[in-house]
């Protein structure tokens, strides 16, 4: 091991001669892999203050409910029923709920054995190391702060629609600027600092607005439902308004259910943040799992309400696909043009409780990667008094208003999905890796040879779906596509057996889900567009440069001054997290 002396950064020499070592400094930190142990003791101890531990069930499922039913689904559901479903959009909200509650499953299981605030960034750094953490937290990071941008903008829009005031009114037009960048919207500025000050005085506070929030969207919402039902036609489930357009309840039959819960799928993204909020809650083994999958749920019969509501309003082809809702009312002649105020006001109030939820799990994502001196530690403090990470949550919601002072960001739904879909589908090969290897026991050859073969036989499958014209060939291809990854797993659950068990709560059939989300998370990677990844590959490479350049130094110079232990046995950190952390007395 190369000794140190002092840190990379102390002067330019320094630093040179720290980029000289970098392969070698690659090499030692780029893999190397934390315990729960450490997570939960020294790491956490870089914070100064501990977060106070007073969120219960219900607060996460409040929290749950207002990451999730933001204003998405006032859009994603026309889309879907319009140009993939038709009257099915109800099967396909049920079938990605369905999905979006295994992939919960895995987040859970690390939530509870391990409740600490870096959710997907610490579950990664203790299973596949510290590059792979750093990579998905920094595209995390990222998204979050561009779709919070591009939300709280679109807050001032429907606001606006909501109480009769045109978008150009609340915003300011400067010619000299390029367009895209030339509308300074200062409302929305101003809601992102007023969100940011709620969530550094106090996550109890916070919690008390969400519930508010959520409680008043979820008021809006269930008017909708009413309505749909009330002013709806049952014969629009099976008849379009065009009679030569397919009709039935299935119009475009299973590939166009699976195309939708696709797209619906994107709805659901925000129970990730929930996870991030483990080391705030009284009781982790009890609290997390009825606050994750409970909202999840919740979400799901609440969406397929929404869907069936729309579907008897209009027959699925006179749908709007961008305003499905508001637009099915405003265009009737009967006095009911009112309710697409209303409806706009709720979606306001929606958009409202995602982006607190949101900026709630940025700031923590980042402060636990200051924990780990991949970024500047300044990012990992704890304030005294209010117990919230002041730092990161005061940094990233000035650099969030800023993108959204000037920023014309088109970048909702697809463009900020990729890295989230990409971080689940690691979080469920990390719970897979973790149940199957004992790091330093345990030979890890075999679980990872069957996930990289589950993975690209997923691959494969959903290129045939997306990519070969229909016809028997591509019916026996997608079979025998299938067939192949339930008997490699069926195989890998036979011969390899598991080297741990969760103490508290733990993923169930296990690995049959944690292999049905890896697949539906590749599926659903495989329906997003060329900008998408685009975007995705470069922040990734972005997030390399900083970690070539700057985290693996401050990394191994943190590894010098002891910050970081040496690599625990499997055991050893088992009954060292059960036997000091009190936490988990139940």
């Amino acid at each position: 091991m190369e000794s140190s002396h002092g840190s990379s950064f102390s002067s330019w020499n320094s630093y040179l001669q720290a980029l000289a070592q970098t392969p070698a400094r690659l090499a030692r930190r780029a893999g190397s892999v934390s315990t729960c142990y450490e997570e939960m003791s020294r790491v956490k101890a870089r914070s100064g203050s501990d977060m106070q531990r007073t969120l219960r069930w219900y607060d996460l499922v409040g929290f749950g409910i207002g990451g999730m039913v933001g204003a998405g689904v006032f859009v994603t559901t026309g889309h879907a029923s319009r140009l993939y479903a038709g009257p099915s959009v109800i099967i396909s909200y049920a079938i990605a709920g369905l999905c979006a509650l295994l992939s919960a499953f895995c987040y859970t299981e690390f939530a509870v054995d391990m409740p600490v605030a870096g959710g997907a960034f610490s579950y990664l750094r203790v299973t596949f190391g510290e590059f792979a953490a750093f990579l998905a937290g920094a595209n995390l990071i990222m998204d979050y702060v561009m779709s919070n941008a591009a939300v709280a903008r679109g807050f001032t829009a429907y606001l606006g629609s909501a109480i009769g005031i045109s978008t150009s009114k609340w915003r300011l037009v400067v010619h000299g600027l390029p367009d895209g960048f030339n509308e300074i919207d200062i409302f929305a500025v101003l809601v992102v600092l007023g969100i940011t000050l709620i969530i550094c005085y106090s996550t109890r506070e916070s919690s008390v607005v969400n519930m508010v929030l959520t409680a008043l969207h979820i008021l809006f919402i269930g008017f909708v439902i009413l309505m749909g039902f009330w002013k709806g036609d049952w014969k629009n489930f099976t008849e379009p308004a065009n009679p030569n357009n397919p009709s039935g309840f299935f119009p475009f039959g299973a590939p166009g259910v699976f195309n939708g819960a696709a797209m619906v799928y994107l709805s659901y993204i925000g129970y990730d943040a929930v996870s991030t909020l483990a080391e705030e809650v009284r009781n982790p083994v009890k609290d997390i799992p009825i606050g994750v999958s409970g909202s999840v749920i919740i979400v799901t019969i609440l969406y397929c309400l929404m869907a069936a509501s729309m579907s008897m309003l209009l027959p699925y082809d006179m749908i709007d696909a961008d305003a499905p809702f508001s637009a099915a009312f405003r265009g009737k002649s009967d006095g009911w043009k009112w309710v697409s105020n209303v409806i706009g006001m709720g979606a306001s109030f929606g958009i409202l409780t995602s982006l607190l939820v949101a900026m709630l799990g940025q700031a923590r994502y980042m402060c636990v990667i200051g924990r780990s001196n991949v970024v500047p530690a300044w990012f990992a403090r704890v304030h005294p008094k209010t117990s919230t990470p002041v730092n990161a949550s005061a940094f990233l919601g000035i650099f969030t208003a800023a993108i959204a002072l000037f920023t014309d960001l088109n970048v909702l739904l697809n463009l900020v999905s990729i890295g989230t879909l990409f971080v689940f589908y690691m979080v469920a090969n990390a719970v897979v890796y973790r149940r199957y290897v004992a790091i330093g026991t345990t030979n890890p050859w075999p679980t990872l040879s069957f996930l990289c073969s589950f993975s690209f036989t997923s691959i494969l499958f959903t290129l045939i779906w997306h990519f070969m014209p229909q016809g028997q060939g591509k019916a026996f291809m997608l079979g025998a596509c299938a067939v192949i990854a339930i008997a490699i797993t069926q195989l890998f659950h036979c011969i390899v057996p598991q080297a741990r068990k969760p103490e508290f709560w733990g993923v169930p059939l296990m690995p049959w889900i944690p292999c049905v989300s890896i697949f539906l998370n590749i599926f659903l990677l495989g329906s997003l567009d060329g900008p998408s990844y685009a975007r995705f590959v470069f922040f990734s490479a972005l997030a390399v440069l900083v970690y070539v350049l700057y985290s693996v130094h401050a990394s191994f110079d943190a590894e010098g001054e002891g910050s970081f232990g040496q690599k625990n046995g499997e055991i050893m950190k088992e009954s060292g997290e059960s036997d000091q952390d009190p936490i988990f007395k139940v």
